[in-house]
């Protein structure tokens, strides 16, 4: 436990078992894990502090780990992602990845007695899931054309890997921040549509004009829980982007210092804030910086509507294209994976793209080389022009795989698109996001409908249900929504789906 941390009078479960061995300490474990196998190993070790490696025990597919990986910016090589579709491979039917919500991607079916050689697999290929879970920072987002949006105002990718340099000393591993009161989401966004999600993450950068040099405004606080979901902050804080990476180190190190650690529940960074009030907050920053911040710029330059980066795009580079592929609720096999990494080097310059919407965006196509690509087999299951329902769709991972959903998502969601889809004449492009618990992991309150997972009875039995969000709104004007109405069961839920499309976003039968 990092000694500059207060000690608790009453630790919490969490705080208890970090306090007696700091999650980092499991790296050097990892053979031995191996060699004794999930059931014989220590409970702690494999239920949560395999967490800081990015191993996740899943007790809904026992002895069948989850491994999330980090990809700042979400961008990775095409060697990279055929390395992924090995480990993949290897598990057939229960091996898959699921691209999330935050760039990146998680591998299921993993078996502990393999972590060893994937991850010696890993560092050959410069892949890393390094603190990935638990009470650290998670992947780092970034705008995912960042370099080339012919309208970038900022090249994101460079500040995005310094920062995760910065938290993970190069991905070998940093006891600095491995012991964060609860985990944090930092985003850095160098366009002029939000890409991001600014506003759900502890810290956010915005690009912004101050005395005509272009830095950012920086927000913090943003995230969901299952008591509480808050939008970021104005921190009062303009930066250069020379400044970004000690901006966020001093941020960090205030939150491990004097974040809130009894109440789990209450330990994001949004509380501390809130005990502290803003000023205070900034005031220690400073401290922590060694040197005033500047004050916000007036204005962002947050100006567009959200692009879901859908379909094909001219790049900044002359005679250059950006294909976005969408890739429905997220879910890739190992067949998807080495097809995407083949596309990437056949026709791009082997760079691959996630998106927090789940889907993937292949660079650097020759203007000559997009009639072919759209040619490909694979296209016609990630197309690049989809419909206006299944396009904006994401969904959390679901009963299937986690345990903390109530609900099963993806497969559902798919379901009910394609039903409504085919009965439905869609005139725009409505934001469905569903997720199986209150962590929010599919950030339905983003949505312009957002759908939460949770138990119901109906017919006097126990059935699977939603809560129903409304108005989630994104880009220059980004909102929260609100819950409007609770407990709808699954089975009644396409009637009332139907009825808002209708009502609320302009939807014709056919």
């Amino acid at each position: 436990m990092t000694s500059t941390v207060p000690a608790e009078t009453s630790l919490n479960k969490f705080e208890k078992l970090k306090s007696e061995k700091d999650g980092l300490a499991v790296k050097s474990e990892l053979e031995d894990f191996a060699r004794l196998g999930w059931e014989a190993m220590n409970e702690t070790d494999r239920d949560h502090r395999l967490k800081w490696m990015g191993v996740f025990f899943r007790p809904v597919t026992p002895g069948k780990f989850m491994l999330r990986m980090r990809m700042p910016n979400g961008i990775l090589t095409s060697g990279q992602m055929r390395v992924l579709a090995e480990v993949v491979e290897r598990y057939g039917e229960d091996g898959n990845a699921d691209i999330t919500t935050r760039q990146n991607l998680q591998l299921r079916g993993i078996r502990l007695e393999d972590i060893p050689d994937i991850f010696r697999r890993f560092e050959q290929a410069g892949l890393t899931s390094i603190q990935s879970g638990m009470d650290n920072v998670r992947n780092i987002t970034g705008s995912p054309v960042a370099g080339i949006d012919a309208d970038e105002l900022i090249d994101t990718r460079g500040l995005v890997r310094k920062v995760q340099d910065m938290i993970t000393n190069n991905g070998e591993g940093n006891p600095s921040f491995t012991n964060l009161p609860r985990k944090f989401n930092i985003a850095i966004a160098g366009c002029r549509d939000n890409s991001v999600h600014a506003e759900i993450n502890d810290i956010a950068f915005v690009p912004a004009y101050k005395d005509g040099r272009l830095g950012f405004n920086v927000l913090v606080g943003g995230f969901f829980s299952a008591k509480r979901c808050e939008a970021a902050v104005p921190l009062n804080a303009w930066v250069d982007p020379r400044d970004v990476v000690a901006l966020c180190e001093a941020i960090l190190i205030v939150y491990r210092n004097h974040g809130l650690r009894a109440n789990r529940q209450k330990a994001r960074l949004m509380w501390l804030i809130d005990e502290w009030g803003m000023d205070k907050f900034r005031a220690e920053v400073e401290q922590q910086l060694g040197h005033p911040l500047q004050t916000a710029a007036p204005k962002d330059e947050i100006l567009w509507d959200k692009r879901d980066h859908i379909g094909i795009h001219a790049q900044k580079q002359p005679g250059l294209n950006y294909v976005g592929l969408h890739v429905p609720v997220g879910r890739l096999y190992a067949p998807d994976m080495f097809d995407l990494a083949r596309i990437a080097e056949v026709y791009g310059s082997g760079e691959i793209r996630l998106t927090v919407e789940q889907n993937v965006i292949i660079p650097d196509v020759p203007d000559s080389r997009v009639a072919p690509l759209l040619k490909e087999p694979l296209l016609e299951k990630f197309s690049v022009s989809p419909g206006l329902l299944v396009r904006s769709l994401v969904s959390c991972t679901g009963a299937q795989f986690c345990n903390f959903a109530l609900i099963e998502t993806k497969n559902r969601a798919m379901a009910l698109i394609n039903e409504l889809e085919s009965e439905l004449e869609i005139t725009r492009p409505v934001r469905i996001h569903w997720t199986g618990c209150p962590n929010s992991c599919g950030q339905p309150q983003v949505a312009d409908i957002g759908l939460m997972g949770t138990k119901v009875r109906k017919d006097g039995k126990a059935a699977e249900g939603v809560d129903l969000y409304m108005g989630g709104k994104v880009g220059k004007h980004a909102e929260l929504g609100t819950c409007v109405q609770k407990g709808i069961p699954c089975d009644d839920l396409k009637p009332i789906l139907r009825n808002l499309l209708i009502e609320n976003f302009g939807a014709r039968p056919k």
